[in-house]
């Protein structure tokens, strides 16, 4: 072997190892992210995910890829997370279903979001009531008048016993000591049929969610269970204005996950990207074009919202389940 290919092989070998010491592929992301959304294409938390990853792609260097993985109460797509190699190269989204409804029913064997590094919060979805605009009420006080008045005749549409707005619906049925006729559907679209052909007198979920026929005028959203009201629907008031407790806040949301172990900086990266995204203004003037509300939580604020949430909610579940409803 002559003395210059000695001296070239020993150059490649140099650089080998300083591509493998991280000059080159170890510098993350080299290569594209799947980002797995637990709902079908073409949906809110589908829409939402891409437009924040699309903004994120600049500020972090690198490109994403959406999969989509619906179904089981949106705890697919966090389930396959659960058991991806932590590299930073498989993150998805989380929404209450997958934090709440799935863990408590266990839907899947060994589910547990504590499987997840939960990196960041980017929106909230209020729930609200929507009735039809030529409702006998127009209002809450007025709607809660007729269900006193009425007593189990006032039809509200549910997304399903143990769902999220069906915990909000007894809570309020408690708090005012009304009983309504509750219907479940299995999500927003039978709903909003539901309200236009005359099935139920309301309906419960996000206003982002009933945007086909509040914008046709075909129904009003007459509360809406936030802290300040909605930039896309500023008519519709809060909870909190009508004078009902903090607690009576609820929705779901949009947080962003990956497989447990992820590194420091793979986690660092990937939070400082989300957080200029959801924090732009492209991306709050993108939010009011679609009823949800930029929210931006990381770190230990993120964890104790789950928690928070998860014993609040999981001390209703119970109770449902102690009466036979579950």
């Amino acid at each position: 072997m002559t003395k210059k290919l000695i001296s070239v092989l020993l150059l490649l070998c140099l650089v080998a190892g300083a591509l493998f010491a991280g000059g080159g592929s170890d510098v993350y992301p080299s290569k594209d992210i799947e980002f797995t959304v637990g709902a079908g294409a073409g949906g809110g938390s589908d829409a939402i995910c891409r437009k924040v990853c699309q903004l994120a792609e600049p500020i972090l260097g690198g490109t994403f890829y959406v999969t989509n993985r619906p179904g089981a109460s949106d705890c697919v797509g966090p389930n396959v997370l659960m058991s991806a190699k932590p590299d930073g190269y498989s993150i998805g989204n989380l929404t209450y279903g997958a934090v709440v409804t799935g863990e408590y029913q266990q839907i899947m064997k060994g589910y547990s979001t504590d499987k997840l590094d939960l990196l960041c919060m980017v929106t909230r979805e209020a729930d609200s009531f929507v009735i039809r605009s030529d409702a006998p009420f127009k209002t809450w006080d007025e709607f809660i008048q007729a269900a006193k008045d009425n007593p189990g005749q006032i039809r509200v549409g549910d997304q399903g016993i143990g769902s999220r707005v069906y915990l909000l619906v007894r809570k309020i049925e408690q708090y005012y000591g009304v009983e309504f006729n509750k219907i479940s559907y299995t999500s927003s679209a039978p709903q909003r049929e539901a309200i236009l052909n005359g099935e139920v007198d309301a309906v419960v979920s996000s206003l982002g969610d009933f945007a086909p026929i509040l914008q046709s005028g075909d129904a009003i959203g007459i509360i809406e269970f936030s802290e300040v009201r909605n930039a896309t629907y500023p008519d519709v008031p809060t909870c909190r204005e009508i004078g009902l407790p903090e607690d009576f806040i609820s929705g779901s949301f949009i947080i962003i996950a990956g497989p447990k172990g992820l590194s420091d900086d793979v986690k660092t990266k990937l939070v400082d990207a989300f957080k200029q995204a959801a924090t732009s203004e492209e991306f709050a003037e993108w939010a009011k074009t679609t009823g949800i509300t930029p929210s931006w939580l990381e770190g230990e604020e993120l964890l104790e919202y789950c928690n928070e949430l998860k014993v609040k909610d999981f001390e209703a579940l119970d109770v449902l389940k102690a009466e036979g409803l579950m």
